[in-house]
């Protein structure tokens, strides 16, 4: 079960955390993986720790944010099955202190990066009348978290394309939901309370841990198994839903 032999698959975000994670197992089930990072060290990380183990994976030096640059690497990798839209960055404040240039700057990325990926792999996902696309959403899309302002503008957006996309390319065959994930623990978690929380951080962690019910922080493998589940093709009567993978936070935060 959950075969990907002969499938393309393109991750954003791949060259950490839970975009690396979803590539390593992508690849271990037969798909080859094409990393796209606008680190490109993070990228060649990825796919040397694939080719370890037997995988095939290329990476590609990306802004997403970019549109002429999203659809010449679309268009050079050619065959996209698969589309994990997961590269994304986070920011603190509230609508009063989000300045105009951290909101853009959270846009570009999360938002607008998402839709120019989107943009270029569908069109080629019509040309083979069937295609997976899987979008990186949040527990801030549908619950208020505080201080999450462009945070959760961002991901409600993500939330809200991939229902739209469900919608629209039903007749073509091609798939779309996303996973709301609480707090995972990542490199990216690490940074972002080392950077906001600074001298703070054995408590700032244990608090973010323990926000969740189940008492701990997900791990990157528990999505992307995940995510091999809604990309493969037993998920296939499967297409506009999120899944929260929150440990209990939506809906046992009583």
């Amino acid at each position: 079960m959950f075969s990907l032999q002969g499938k393309s698959a393109v991750i954003t975000g791949g060259g950490s955390g839970i975009g690396r994670a979803i590539g390593q197992l992508f690849a271990k089930q037969g798909a080859t993986v094409h990393v796209v990072e606008l680190n490109a060290e993070a990228a060649a990380e990825t796919v040397g720790l694939i080719e370890q183990t037997g995988g095939q994976s290329h990476a590609h030096h990306l802004d997403i944010s970019q549109q002429t640059q999203v659809v010449e690497v679309f268009q050079h990798i050619g065959q996209v099955d698969i589309l994990v839209n997961n590269a994304g960055i986070a920011h603190v404040g509230n609508a009063e202190n989000t300045t105009e240039a951290d909101f853009e700057r959270v846009y570009q990325v999360n938002v607008k990066g998402a839709y120019n990926c989107l943009f270029a792999a569908l069109p080629l996902m019509k040309r083979r009348g069937q295609g997976v696309i899987l979008n990186m959403a949040s527990i801030a899309a549908v619950v208020g978290i505080t201080d999450r302002f462009a945070y959760s503008m961002s991901k409600g957006a993500i939330y809200a394309m991939t229902l739209s996309v469900a919608r629209d390319y039903l007749a073509a065959g091609i798939r779309c939901n996303s996973i709301s994930p609480a707090r995972v623990h990542t490199p990216f978690v690490d940074g972002f309370i080392a950077k906001n929380y600074a001298g703070q951080e054995a408590e700032i962690f244990d608090k973010l841990s323990r926000s969740q019910p189940i008492g701990r922080m997900g791990k990157p493998e528990e999505v992307a198994a995940l995510a091999l589940y809604l990309c493969s093709d037993e998920a296939g009567f499967v297409t506009g839903c999120d899944y929260p993978l929150d440990g209990g936070f939506i809906k046992l935060n009583n």
